[in-house]
């Protein structure tokens, strides 16, 4: 009886091809997403070009207003840092503070300590709680958002008055200072008000909204006229564009990622992981024991070992088929040799049998029952013809 010499293992590791077929949904998908949030991002960007820019003429610049103050002989000059702001702040000047918010609160006290000293006006556009109270004392956001966008002045302001209806609907305040001018009110808090300097002919003017300085709505309502009139009142308009990048922040070289992350980002992150947590709990959730079913019709032992066959095949599964062959054959041995079934895989127990059943050496056997996984297809081919030689060789003695 001749039997199989002594193979290395066969690796069954996938292939380069069979990883891509397996991964390219996945790949594809998160090409989409990529795709996806790069459209989004050029289209918001986009959008928010030039955002209260007086040199832009997109919809929410505010070229419109910086020309029309130039035809009335008023200059308009932009700047960008805190250190510009500051030393252009005048008596004849008019600084706008585009968005207040973006300041820091040690930059937020160094503004007003400049434009209270300057005799000047300052106009700050929409800004909210972060920074209202710092840059006009005695001044406060309300948490509610005005309903309406187009309101009436309702004020003995002047401007506000020749102006008429205007898109001031947005911030509401509340107003501590008695002096204060409070126009464009929606439900009694006023949406611009007017503060007066302590000392000199400055003041401060919030504006709840910035509508009126965009181009889009600059010829709506009487939104052209109060923006004149409350930017054309000095000679001047220094138009402050505040930026994160603004080396005037005492933090700015220090701020780590998060420091740049909106303030709800945490929710959003727990909210997506609980729901993640969830989603995985009902996937995994099991509906009771297996049940076993009948096979709607009759598979034939053949077909069923030809099909298992050709997916061993198809995935080079040689070590698998011939541990496959091994372990029936020695299950099927053992009895015909008195070993019992459950010592059917003990070498120790079944090859002394076999050796005396069949008077022969036990090394061959050990390697044609307990041997290595063969090394190609015809190796496995004649590990079969052998283990079945074997079989009939114990049935016949």
């Amino acid at each position: 009886m001749t039997t199989e010499a002594t193979l290395p293992s066969t690796s069954v590791s996938p292939t380069a091809r069979q990883v891509w077929t397996r991964a390219r949904g996945v790949v594809l998908a998160a090409v989409i997403l990529l795709a996806a949030a790069v459209v989004i991002a050029v289209i918001r960007s986009g959008a928010e070009h030039g955002r209260l820019d007086p040199r832009s003429a997109d919809t929410d610049g505010s070229r419109a207003v910086a020309e029309l103050l130039d035809d009335r002989g008023v200059s308009t000059r932009l700047v960008t840092t805190l250190d510009e702001a500051s030393a252009a702040a005048g008596p004849d000047t008019t600084l706008l503070v585009a968005v207040p918010d973006l300041l820091t609160d040690a930059q937020q006290s160094r503004l007003r300590a400049v434009t209270e000293a300057s005799d000047g006006r300052t106009v700050l556009v929409a800004p909210g709680p972060p920074s209202v109270s710092t840059l006009a004392p005695g001044v406060t956001a309300d948490a509610a958002l005005s309903l309406d966008s187009t309101l009436t002045p309702r004020c003995e302001l002047s401007a506000a008055r020749r102006a008429g209806s205007a898109d001031t609907g947005g911030v509401r305040y509340h107003v501590v200072s008695g002096a204060a001018d409070t126009c464009y009110p929606e439900d009694g808090l006023p949406t611009l008000v007017r503060v007066p300097a302590a000392e000199g002919d400055g003041d401060t003017v919030v504006l709840g909204a910035p509508d009126i300085l965009y181009n889009s709505s600059l010829d709506e309502q009487g939104n052209a006229s109060l923006a004149l009139q409350l930017l054309g009142s000095r000679p001047h308009v220094v138009w402050y564009l505040p930026s994160l990048a603004d080396d005037s922040a005492p933090d700015s070289g220090s701020r780590s990622f998060f420091d740049l992350l909106p303030s709800g980002w945490l929710w959003g992150t727990l909210q997506l992981f609980f729901a993640g947590a969830l989603a995985a709990l009902w996937r995994a959730r099991r509906l009771g024991p297996l049940v076993p079913e009948k096979l709607p019709v009759a598979i034939r032992a053949s077909e069923t070992v030809e099909g298992r066959a050709r997916l061993y095949r198809k995935a080079g599964a040689r070590d698998r088929a011939a541990a496959a062959l091994r372990s029936t054959t020695r299950t099927r041995l053992a009895p015909l040799v008195g070993v019992p079934v459950s010592r059917a895989h003990t070498p120790e127990a079944l090859l002394p049998a076999l050796s005396a059943h069949l008077r022969s050496d036990g090394q061959p056997l050990h390697a044609l029952l307990f041997g290595p996984p063969p090394s190609d297809d015809t190796a496995l081919i004649a590990l079969t013809d052998q283990l079945d030689a074997l079989e009939r060789e114990v049935r016949r003695s």
